[in-house]
């Protein structure tokens, strides 16, 4: 919640506010702007091996305070301790890969034109980079873009989501050994966000969020003629076939789906059976739901917490309550929980269609609607009928299948028997209206950095290819 130029912070699971902290003016945006140019400057002299450094500090130092993170995390958003603690852990990790891979990072030698010559591509930071980034994931997504732009050679300027600044602005805290200036935290919600993407001190931008706040930062990245990564969530479809241990399938087809209360960018939010296992999927879904504790997210035997706001919930409710008006059944879930927080149910639903908007717009909630399919082309097919398409799993222990899916689901991370499982040295980032751009990996690092060409010739001589023309020899090479 924001007004009066300050941020409320809610805690979900209560619905009590935890703590205001004021929001950035223009002018304290200006200041960052000149002092992130500053910090830019700096980071410019330091080498692969002092960058490499820094960041195992940095690792060192995240890792030392897990506990205190995860704890401010969990208050602040909702998901459970123990998620976020590991969250806490893969931010460590996403520094120290970033460490060691900025360190050949410099460039390469393609094959020059003439023997004597050297053709040389460096790479380059871009400037000043942008980060803004969403409440789900607060530390992680946040640091897929600080590491790499970081490592390299930019500055940053993060703006967290106005639900979750808490934990960012401890974990800046915890960052030390950058220049001054470097890296910093700017607070509040979207208009200050637009000042940030409209801001000249600023040379791209790194998005995670809703593709129609992303068409916006899009849209004024083009009007800048401004780089811009997006990525901008997705409808991911979960495939089982006949050939898996349906309560295995189950757990994980559940588990993708209602991880962090169904509130991850690649959140399973569309399930095609095959139907000799269909019913017997069903069931153990239903099953495996109803097993889950609801509750406390600061509890250890908590499954689901809360979701982070009314709002969110709200649209849950209209996900789910319009297809079952239209014929779909209600297996399990399907209501609030508790008499305090943001609660909701982790849901299956089964008999729903392509038309249902729970099947179409990304729902952002624990459902799980389940769809039988006569075989595995009608389920491919179901899986790219829509415009997204960040991620996708697929259940088989068939290798051909394996192939096919690989081969036809269009995805930007096709996940086959183990769900959700990130790779901080692999590329991540969507197809279609899933965004543009990737983050981690080696891809991660390139899109924060500039291409240069350079070509050197050591011999000062007239080529032979030079005016003028027409003198009855034979054309030499000629660059165009």
């Amino acid at each position: 919640m924001t007004g009066n130029g300050r941020l409320s912070v809610v805690n979900p699971a209560t619905e009590e506010s935890i703590e205001e902290i004021p929001t950035t003016s223009p002018e304290e945006l200006d200041a960052v702007a000149e002092r992130a140019k500053r910090g830019f400057e700096e980071w410019r002299g330091f080498a692969g091996l002092d960058r490499a450094e820094v960041f195992h500090e940095i690792s060192a130092s995240l890792r030392g305070h897990a506990d205190d993170l995860a704890e401010i995390m969990t208050r602040e958003g909702g998901k459970p301790f123990v998620e976020n603690r590991d969250e806490v852990t893969w931010v460590a990790a996403c520094f120290d890969y970033y460490g060691e891979i900025a360190r050949d990072s410099v460039g390469y030698l393609p094959a020059p034109i003439e023997p004597q010559q050297l053709a040389l591509v460096i790479k380059e930071p871009v400037g000043t980079v942008a980060c803004i980034v969403p409440w789900n994931y607060p530390l992680l997504l946040a640091t897929w873009k600080i590491a790499p732009a970081l490592a390299a050679g930019n500055a940053v300027i993060l703006k967290p989501s106005e639900e979750t600044p808490l934990g960012t602005r401890r974990m800046a805290e915890l960052i030390e050994g950058l220049p001054d200036g470097l890296l910093q935290v700017v607070y509040g919600a979207g208009e200050v966000g637009e000042a940030l993407v409209r801001h000249p001190g600023v040379d791209m931008v790194a998005f995670t969020g809703s593709q129609e706040t992303g068409r916006k930062v899009g849209i004024t990245a083009a009007e800048r003629l401004m780089r811009a990564n997006l990525e901008l969530g997705g409808k991911d479809p979960f495939i089982i076939c006949d050939d898996v241990d349906v309560e295995i399938a189950a757990q994980g087809a559940v588990w993708a789906a209602c991880l962090n209360a169904g509130q991850v960018c690649t959140s399973s939010e569309r399930f095609y059976v095959e139907k000799g296992i269909a019913n017997d999927f069903i069931e153990a879904s239903r099953e495996f739901v109803e097993s889950l504790n609801i509750g406390d997210p600061m509890d250890g035997q908590t499954d689901i917490g809360p979701m982070i706001n009314g709002p969110g919930r709200e649209k849950v409710e209209r996900h789910v309550g319009e297809a079952i008006e239209k014929g779909a059944k209600l297996v399990a879930g399907g209501e609030r929980w508790g008499e305090r927080g943001f609660y909701y149910k982790p849901t299956v639903l089964t008999g729903v269609t392509p038309s249902m908007t729970v099947m179409r717009d990304e729902t952002f909630g624990p459902v799980v609607p389940i769809v039988e399919v006569d075989g595995l082309d009608e389920a491919i097919e179901q899986a790219n009928s829509v415009p997204f398409g960040l991620g996708a799993n697929v259940y088989t222990r068939d290798f051909e299948k394996m192939l096919r899916c690989m081969r036809g689901i269009r995805a930007g991370t096709v996940w086959i028997n183990d769900p959700l499982t990130d790779n901080d040295a692999a590329p991540f980032g969507g197809q279609g209206g899933s965004g543009i751009g990737r983050e981690l990996g080696r891809e991660g690092l390139e899109a924060f950095q500039e291409s240069k060409h350079v070509h050197i010739d050591p011999k000062v001589e007239k080529k032979e290819w030079w005016y003028p023309y027409g003198k009855g020899d034979e054309p030499g090479q000629r660059v165009m």
